[in-house]
């Protein structure tokens, strides 16, 4: 089975616009079309960042929702353990915990929106590719 890592961008979009390319990402992992894969500091990343005040009022989710994706993600998620450091992105060093998931994952894909995982085009053979890039893949 196809194992991936998402950025966080993907969690933000999936809860702000329903029937986009990012939810049908959640619609893809909640049918067991690929392993989803998070690491301690992305799952951080992503409560932080969903209940950022001024994205609150962008998302779609209730509060009720948004804890259930958290538990869902928590529960259902494949953890790695977090402890790999990388170097890559020196623009944004955030980023590099992408990448790390990915390697301590044996990820097949890195899943992002953001232009400096995307420009490295691969990390360690690891593919990095966009949603709708990756949509198509699962659709083969």
């Amino acid at each position: 089975m196809i194992r991936a890592v998402l950025d966080t961008n993907q969690y933000v979009s999936m809860a702000i616009k329903a029937g986009g390319t990012a939810d049908r990402l959640l619609a893809a992992w909640r049918e067991e079309r690929f392993v989803l894969l998070l690491s301690p500091p992305i799952l951080d990343e992503i409560i932080r960042v969903l209940r950022y005040p001024r994205l609150r009022r962008l998302i779609r989710l209730t509060p009720a929702e948004l804890d259930g994706l958290i538990e869902s993600l928590l529960l259902d998620a494949e953890l790695t353990p977090g402890r790999l450091a990388v170097h890559v992105i020196t623009r944004d060093p955030s980023d590099n915990m992408f990448l790390a998931c990915a390697v301590e994952g044996r990820a097949d894909y890195i899943v992002s929106g953001d232009q400096d995982l995307l420009t490295l085009e691969s990390h360690q053979g690891i593919p990095i590719v966009t949603a709708a890039e990756f949509l198509r893949i699962l659709a083969r």
